[in-house]
């Protein structure tokens, strides 16, 4: 199994260009199309004194969307660089709904979430929850200032739900090429999980996989699993997305989706 389409989000924020050239790297790494995506609406003339007045406004906020757009486009042709077949979809819609529209025909969707000093990216920016939840694609979350995902040694947060199952078969491609699996499960019951049936699925795969049980000493079993792969010197965390699309927004165990906007190595994951 490999990836042969991802999809990158982008916007007009800072870490744009990091985001590209990590998802670049995979492209090339699994020999996949590379297709960058940015949108947002145009908005709607507000308190005006006529028809043409509106049709004016809406003139000149269509071309400025277009010269964003130009510009967007141009730094994904500049940081995706050389040996990678790319394609572009742009449009003046909602940035979420042609997001969740490209993945469709996508294996991987790449996503940024942004720091906590990072300037609002705007309406082409994109939050991971929603994206988790309506995209039906395992979504890598990319934190900020990162460039390159080795996965070398890659982390699989374990627990017995569908949601953590297809998380597993969307990082495959991460997971048979690594050099070491970590399956690992925090808290009491991590014992009744079955991390290691995971681990000897992921061996019949060729994957080099240990299976891990943790005492959750942290806040969350989230928690002692970002430590644990601190630990481990990875630098990839695969992950189940558990919550309710209705109110955007996810648990891992215990713990909220805090500990996806705060985590410090890529997430891998999958609703």
């Amino acid at each position: 199994m490999s990836y042969a389409s991802i999809v990158v989000s982008l916007d007009t924020g800072p870490e744009t260009g990091d985001r590209v050239r990590l998802a670049a790297d995979l492209a090339r790494r699994f020999e996949a199309t590379l297709t960058g995506v940015a949108a947002r609406r145009v908005p709607a003339p507000a308190a005006v004194n006529d028809f043409r007045d509106a049709e004016a406004i809406f003139a000149r906020e269509e071309a400025r969307l277009r010269e964003e757009l130009a510009q967007v486009r141009a730094a994904f042709e500049r940081e995706a660089g050389e040996g990678v077949p790319t394609a572009w979809c742009s449009a003046a819609a909602h940035a979420l709904a042609v997001l969740v529209q490209q993945a469709r025909s996508a294996d991987l969707v790449v996503v940024g979430r942004p720091g906590s000093g990072d300037a609002d990216p705007g309406e082409m920016g994109v939050e991971p929850g929603p994206v988790l939840m309506e995209a039906g694609r395992p979504v890598l979350v990319v934190p900020p200032g990162i460039d390159r995902l080795r996965a070398a040694r890659v982390v699989v947060a374990w627990k017995d739900r569908p949601e953590a199952r297809r998380a597993v078969s969307g990082a495959l491609p991460f997971i048979t090429a690594a050099d070491q699996v970590f399956v690992a499960t925090a808290g009491a019951e991590a014992r009744f999980e079955g991390a290691e049936d995971v681990a000897g699925h992921l061996a019949r795969h060729g994957a080099h996989v240990t299976a891990h049980f943790l005492t959750c000493h942290a806040r969350s079993a989230a928690d002692e699993i970002l430590r644990f792969a601190e630990r481990q010197d990875a630098d990839l965390v695969v992950m189940g997305a558990y919550g309710h699309s209705r109110l955007r927004e996810w648990m891992f165990g215990g713990a909220t989706h805090d500990a996806l906007r705060t985590a410090p190595l890529c997430l891998l994951m999958s609703h």
